[in-house]
C-alpha cells in the first residue's frame, strides 16, 4: 500500500500531461499491473489530487493498449473517490463545433477485446450502466464550463470506437444518423471501470475536429491534421482551468448513486 492518499483524481487525455505546477511524482503496482506513467500528487485549493495521463507522458500507449484497470485500480488505491476524465474527440453533429466541450450523459461501445472488468468471478457481479456518469458532477462541469465562457453541451453520447485507427465515412454516417455526439477512443472502458470501484466519473470531451461523415456531408469543410493541433493546443488551458475550479468545488459528500454502485450489482 501506498503511503500517499488522494480524493480526487484526473486522467490527462491527449496533449494534456500535466495538471499541478507543484507535485511529487510517485510510482504504484497494482494487481493489474503498471499504470500508464507515475502519478502525481499535489494539492488544488485544500484538495488532494493525483493526476494520471491515460495514455503516458510520451503518449506511448495507443487507445486500445491502455491500462484502463490499472490506471483506475491505482486511484481507489490512493482513496480517490471522484474522477474527472478529459479527452480530445470529434463532433458527429454540425452543432458541435471544433473549440466546444461535451459533457458527455451515455456511451455506445464500440470497442472489443478491451479488459472492461473487474469481477471475472467467483461472484458474478452487473453493475447498472444506465447512468454511467456521475449526475452531480456533470452539473458542476456544465456549471463552470459556462460560467467561464466556454460553449458547453450539456449530455450526449459518445461512441467509443477500438482505435488505433479513425472511422470510415460509412461508419461515421451511421453514427451521425443515430444522433450520438461524439466518437472517442478512451471513454470505454474507464467510466465503467470507474463506477465498479464506487468511484464518481464525469468526463468533459473538448471537440478538435469533425469526424468523416459529418464532413462528406459537404455542411462542413475538413479539418486538417494541423488545425487539430492548433485546437487542442489553444483549449488546453481551457480544459485545465475548467478542472481547476471544479476540484475546488466538488462536494465533500456523495449522496449520488455511483457511492453505492455494487449494492444490488452481485449474485450471492
Amino acid at each position: 500500500m501506498t503511503k500517499h492518499t488522494a480524493r480526487i483524481g484526473v486522467f490527462g487525455g491527449s496533449g494534456f500531461y500535466s495538471l499541478m505546477d507543484s507535485f511529487e511524482e510517485i510510482k504504484i503496482e497494482t494487481p493489474y499491473g503498471a499504470p500508464s506513467d507515475l502519478i502525481a500528487i499535489g494539492t488544488v485549493g485544500d484538495r488532494k489530487v493525483a493526476f494520471l495521463p491515460r495514455h503516458g507522458k510520451q503518449h506511448q500507449y495507443p487507445p486500445h493498449m491502455i491500462p484502463y484497470r490499472a490506471n483506475v485500480y491505482a486511484m481507489k488505491q490512493l482513496g480517490v473517490t471522484q474522477i474527472i476524465g478529459p479527452n480530445c474527440v470529434g463532433s458527429l453533429q454540425p452543432h458541435i463545433k471544433p473549440g466546444h466541450f461535451v459533457v458527455c450523459d451515455q456511451f455506445v461501445d464500440r470497442t472489443s477485446g478491451r479488459r472492461d472488468t473487474f469481477y471475472d468471478g467467483p461472484i458474478a457481479t452487473h453493475i447498472s450502466s444506465a447512468e454511467p456518469y456521475c449526475g452531480v458532477l456533470r452539473k458542476l462541469a456544465v456549471e463552470i464550463g459556462r460560467e467561464q465562457g466556454i460553449t458547453m453541451h450539456d449530455g450526449g453520447a459518445t461512441v467509443v470506437v477500438q482505435g488505433p485507427r479513425f472511422s470510415t465515412r460509412a461508419e461515421s454516417h451511421w453514427f451521425t444518423q443515430m444522433g450520438w455526439s461524439i466518437v472517442n477512443m478512451t471513454q470505454y472502458p474507464e467510466c465503467v471501470l470507474a463506477l465498479e470501484q464506487e468511484i464518481c466519473y464525469v468526463n468533459i470531451a473538448l471537440i478538435t475536429d469533425y469526424d468523416t461523415g459529418i464532413v462528406a456531408d459537404g455542411g462542413v469543410e475538413a479539418v486538417s491534421a494541423a488545425e487539430v493541433v492548433n485546437v487542442l493546443q489553444s483549449n488546453n488551458e481551457r480544459v485545465r482551468y475548467l478542472i481547476l475550479e471544479m476540484i475546488k468545488r466538488m462536494p465533500d459528500t456523495r449522496d449520488c448513486p455511483c457511492a453505492r454502485a455494487l449494492q444490488f450489482a452481485r449474485m450471492e
